[in-house]
């Protein structure tokens, strides 16, 4: 496996609210700033939603999953099992934030590796070593952690975060990292199932709405302290249009500045 040596310079890693009340008893939750809440899997997919943001084209795939195109290139990040089956076939790159199985699918990667010879495939070092028969067939799987700088399809892909964040204290805390995406102009940030801060600029925050171990509350405080000009909802397959409704209420009254977007199945432009 390959493994990714450029580190970005001043990059923190980020703890969850219950840090001090938790690390006492679970060290290995114990980290250095006050955002990231518990991880999870989760749930629904639905109609491809693009949205353009620059000269970045999004393409939500469902769930937490999302496609990032650019001068004919894609990067795929957390194609799981509420995505489409084909949700990463044609990319030339995918990130996977983390082991659970709606950001990651074994299956789906297979589809994208046979679709596309020498598929690079960026994860952590947890997932890479379950990758084995995918490098054999000829993908390249490389190893990435919090602080590495990598190029993938064309991005500069800047890797921030540790650790998922806590759903309960009965259920163990994995891995977790966050890919912020740029091309020469604009940036996405995909924090996977933590509510990372991560040092340097954020144009688009992929905002993870909904979840097991989340509330509205920290939502809120995680888009105040990123505070980028736009956030796309992602991680929202679990709300009815009733819950979808107060979450945008919410959102755009208490985070003003921000222009906040959930796409809707079918939407062929926003933003």
């Amino acid at each position: 496996m390959a493994r990714a040596r450029t580190r970005h310079p001043g990059a923190v890693p980020v703890g969850h609210r219950n840090a001090d009340r938790l690390s006492a008893s679970r060290p290995e939750w114990r980290m250095s700033r006050a955002f990231a809440t518990a991880r999870v899997l989760r749930f629904g997919s639905g109609a491809p939603r693009r949205v353009k943001i620059g000269l970045v084209r999004i393409t939500k795939l469902g769930h937490s999953c999302v496609r990032l195109e650019h001068r004919g290139a894609a990067l795929v990040v957390d194609p799981g099992v509420f995505s489409e089956p084909d949700a990463a076939v044609g990319a030339d790159a995918v990130a996977i934030t983390h082991e659970h199985p709606d950001h990651f699918d074994l299956d789906r990667l297979r589809a994208a590796a046979s679709a596309k010879p020498g598929l690079e495939i960026y994860t952590h070092a947890g997932i890479a070593v379950q990758l084995e028969e995918l490098r054999d067939s000829g993908a390249a799987v490389h190893t990435v952690a919090h602080g590495d700088t990598v190029s993938a399809a064309g991005f500069d892909v800047h890797v921030y975060g540790e650790r998922h964040a806590v759903i309960h204290p009965d259920i163990p805390v994995v891995t977790n990292v966050g890919f912020r995406v740029a091309d020469s102009e604009r940036s996405v940030f995909h924090p996977g199932d933590a509510l990372t801060v991560p040092e340097d600029p954020v144009e688009t925050l992929l905002l993870p709405v909904n979840a097991p171990w989340s509330k509205v509350s920290e939502v809120i405080d995680y888009l105040r302290e990123v505070h980028p000009p736009k956030a796309l909802a992602v991680h929202d397959g679990l709300l009815n249009d009733a819950g979808v409704g107060v979450y945008a209420k919410n959102l755009e009254r208490l985070v003003p500045g921000v222009a906040y977007t959930r796409v809707e199945p079918g939407t062929a432009d926003a933003v």
